[in-house]
């Protein structure tokens, strides 16, 4: 049996892919180890204490075309450019009444990555927080970026560059994609950055992003297996610590090898996942279903207005006026009983599922009853 699709293959696709299809077919038979589940030290989990950080700040954007902030009805606006003014030597009499249109309040963000060093510049959001129709044009004054310890970690400055466009005259307005935020490539400059120790002392700790202590166990042996026996342990599922050279240089190198090594990702949890919102459902390749029977039927309603005009006789003295009459209609779609085999393998589920004839909305509803009738083997995840 194994010569026969060879014969047929060949005198289509030549020898030399023939050769090919059956290398391939001779890895998958002998229970090779899936491509799809081989992944590096690096995209399996990320170093203890190598972490980002958010920086918020207050801003001004300055040089709108007449579409920033009503200062009415946004007075720290007004607040903000008095109080800048007064610092740069302007002092406005009291009383003064400022009605600007050209200037907005934001509030921009960033994130500032491990391992960053003053000098460094960094993309940032700007975003309105007033009632600016338009920051396209704008250019935000220099603003001091904060973290979450509120110590100055980044300084931002420049124009925004935004991805919409609008227009409105008579009444009329239309709008292609978001006005009121913007980014400024390189619009932030690190001023200092907070320490990130690798490691302390002679030991590194590894972090899964997911919680598995098979895949903990193999990342451990796999380590072991390239340095030595006892340099890597697994603490629990998530966690596993190193033995790494003390000194920098060696250690950089050390954990260069190390993120590069090959390992055997365990296999998830058969799981669904359906959006309720939308009625998306994915479902991963370990799902598997039990034979089982289904019949869904849809109920609808439907409800329409008719209109009319009742006129009075003539010389009644009485007023026309508009009538509406209503139609509400029932109906009922009978639910056909559709048997599903068992399907062990995600493209049997598929086509089972299909075989029912369901909307992806009533398809949510048969998945969790399928599950509750122990058919669908896999937990259900509402998002």
């Amino acid at each position: 049996m194994a010569h026969r699709p060879f014969f047929f293959l060949g005198a289509a696709i030549g020898h030399s892919r023939l050769l090919l299809l059956a290398l391939s077919f001779a890895l998958l038979g002998s229970g090779s180890v899936p491509a799809w589940s081989q992944n590096r030290i690096k995209d399996l989990a990320t170093l203890q204490g190598a972490r980002a950080n958010q920086l918020v700040g207050y801003g001004i954007v300055v040089g709108l075309d007449g579409s920033g902030d009503q200062t009415t009805q946004t007075p720290f606006t007004v607040q903000s450019i008095v109080s800048m003014l007064g610092q740069l030597g302007v002092q406005l009499p009291p009383g003064t009444n400022l009605q600007l249109r050209n200037v907005a309040a934001v509030m921009v963000t960033t994130t500032l990555p491990a391992f960053a060093r003053p000098g460094q510049m960094l993309d940032i959001t700007v975003s309105s927080m007033g009632n600016a129709r338009n920051l396209r044009g704008g250019a935000l004054l220099m603003t001091p970026l904060r973290g979450a310890d509120g110590q100055i970690y980044a300084v931002a400055q420049g124009n925004i560059l935004l991805g919409g466009a609008g227009a409105a005259a008579g009444g009329s307005s239309v709008q292609i994609n978001q006005l009121n935020s913007g980014r400024i490539p390189n619009g932030a400059t690190v001023e200092r950055t907070p320490s990130t120790p690798v490691g302390q002392g002679e030991f590194v700790n590894l972090e899964l992003r997911e919680a598995d202590f098979t895949t903990a166990n193999r990342l451990a042996e796999a380590i072991n297996t390239r340095f030595g026996g006892g340099v890597a342990q697994a603490l629990d599922a998530r966690h596993v610590r190193v033995q790494a050279p003390v000194d920098p240089h060696q250690r950089v190198g050390f954990l260069a090898s190390m993120e590069n090594l090959p390992v055997t990702r365990a296999d998830a949890s058969p799981k669904v996942i359906i959006n309720a919102r939308t009625g998306s459902v994915v479902m991963n390749q370990l799902v598997t279903v039990l034979p089982c029977a289904v019949a869904h039927g849809s109920l609808s309603v439907t409800i329409s207005s008719t209109p009319g005009v009742s006129q009075p006789g003539a010389l009644s003295g009485g007023q026309t006026v508009v009538t509406e009459s209503a139609n509400i209609e029932v109906k009922a779609d009978r639910g056909q009983l559709v048997q599903i085999p068992a399907s062990p393998s995600l493209a049997e589920v598929v086509r089972a599922l299909n075989a029912i004839g369901a909307s992806p909305q009533d398809l949510l509803s048969i998945l969790q009853a399928m599950r509750a009738a122990g058919a669908l083997q896999a937990e259900l995840e509402i998002i």
